[in-house]
């Protein structure tokens, strides 16, 4: 698929996480800032600072909230735990990939000694992986199953950036069936 055809939300505002979601799934419909912002005040409903959400409301959701939109639309998020290797992620049966990234605080052109968090999704596209950061100018290709699993590795390898991984799974629509392990390969099953 040409990158042209690739739905890609760019940064606005503190709203990567809401982006995140909406180039996961493909659509800027997907989810909106209301929705968001509902979910901040659901989940913490008498407290005057919300602790989901940035303090003037313009965006900066915790994991919290993108785990409640997701489980809305019948979808689960699953830490994957950095010490693992990447490649025993059964990748059919993952939706995609939501990566948490330490991100410099810029006004203007002048970066701040602050640290924040930034949301990405990677997922794939017809044969490919891409990279759908809201704050690249365009889709990044990562490429097949083997460079996305170098492309991950990559991204959890540094213990100073302190990045975290979360797989987006369909949760299971019998209540027997364990999602929690559902994205593991078989044969890695006991060893991942």
């Amino acid at each position: 698929m040409p990158r042209s055809q690739i739905y890609h939300e760019k940064q606005t505002r503190q709203l990567c996480a809401l982006h995140a979601l909406n180039n996961l799934f493909q659509g800027a419909e997907s989810f909106s800032k209301a929705e968001l912002d509902d979910i901040c005040i659901n989940l913490s409903p008498d407290t005057w600072v919300n602790p989901h959400r940035s303090v003037l409301g313009l965006g900066n959701y915790d994991i919290n909230v993108i785990m409640t939109a997701l489980e809305l639309r019948n979808y689960q998020t699953v830490w994957f735990d950095k010490r693992k290797d990447p490649d025993c992620i059964d990748l059919d049966a993952i939706v995609g990939f939501i990566l948490n990234i330490p991100s410099d605080y810029r006004f203007g052109v002048v970066t701040l000694p602050l640290r924040r968090r930034h949301w990405i999704a990677v997922r794939r596209i017809g044969t490919v992986y891409y990279n759908l950061d809201s704050k690249l100018r365009q889709p990044e290709l990562v490429g097949n199953e083997n460079d996305l699993v170098g492309f991950l590795r990559d991204q959890l390898s540094d213990p100073e950036q302190q990045r975290e991984l979360f797989l987006v799974v369909k949760q299971a629509t019998n209540g027997n069936e364990n999602t929690s392990q559902s994205w593991l390969k078989e044969s890695h099953n006991k060893h991942c």
